[in-house]
């Protein structure tokens, strides 16, 4: 099976692209559904398949190997052992999570980690872009489009002509239902995209699977009222 938006490979079961972010078995899907995209760095995916430690009762504090969400329900699941991360890398090994946990379709289990993820990056010092980012991502997995539209204004006040601030308004906007401030954050994305892209920004090298294919959808976009013309 393959995605509708961008062409990549899908298990017959998932529900989300995991490139993309857009629906599967829907020809546009509305709010976060079409815009986790982004959610998944390339990079971190590896980490996200990593063994984690299930302490239910173990004496030594050993836990299982994690077999999956289709056999523990979410409420059973510890999250990844972050005892020795430093606080940014416990931020962010829980976003991947989320993320992951959302890419396999297991959206009730995407949903117990969370607030998880949201506290640990709370809990952080400063925020970067990158930092920012990530919140917005999660809020908009959360169905919150006001926190992610808080995060894009945050970005583009640090960098006026950031990608990431165009791409979480865009979401944010289309969660939010209104179409055609969606449409001014694509146009705004690719009237950016060439300078940005040319600075080679370190989150743009780790999101590039991210940029590339909501770059597709806002060229997508643009094209449609000249061909309706």
């Amino acid at each position: 099976m393959t995605c509708h938006a961008c062409g990549a490979s899908l298990a017959t079961t998932a529900k989300f692209c995991h490139k993309c972010g857009a629906q599967v078995g829907a020809g546009q899907a509305a709010g976060w559904r079409v815009g986790l995209p982004w959610g998944v760095a390339g990079a971190a995916l590896g980490a996200l398949l990593t063994v984690v430690v299930l302490r239910l009762g173990t004496p030594s504090g050993e836990g299982r190997r994690e077999r999956g969400d289709a056999d523990t329900p979410a409420s059973r699941l510890s999250p990844p052992d972050i005892s020795q991360m430093s606080p940014e890398e416990r931020a962010t090994r829980l976003y991947n999570r989320v993320m992951t946990l959302h890419s396999q379709g297991k959206a009730d289990s995407a949903e117990f980690f969370l607030p998880m993820a949201l506290q640990a990056y709370a809990m952080l010092p400063a925020l970067d872009v990158d930092g920012r980012y990530h919140i917005g991502v999660l809020d908009l997995t959360g169905g919150d489009y006001a926190g992610a539209l808080a995060q894009a204004d945050s970005i583009r006040r640090a960098v006026p002509t950031h990608l990431f601030a165009s791409m979480l308004r865009a979401r944010a906007l289309e969660l939010r239902h209104d179409a055609a401030g969606a449409r001014r954050a694509y146009a705004d994305f690719l009237r950016n995209e060439a300078a940005e892209r040319a600075r080679q920004r370190p989150e743009y090298a780790e999101h590039r699977d991210n940029l590339d294919a909501f770059h597709t959808q806002a060229i997508q976009l643009a094209a449609g009222p000249a061909r309706a013309r």
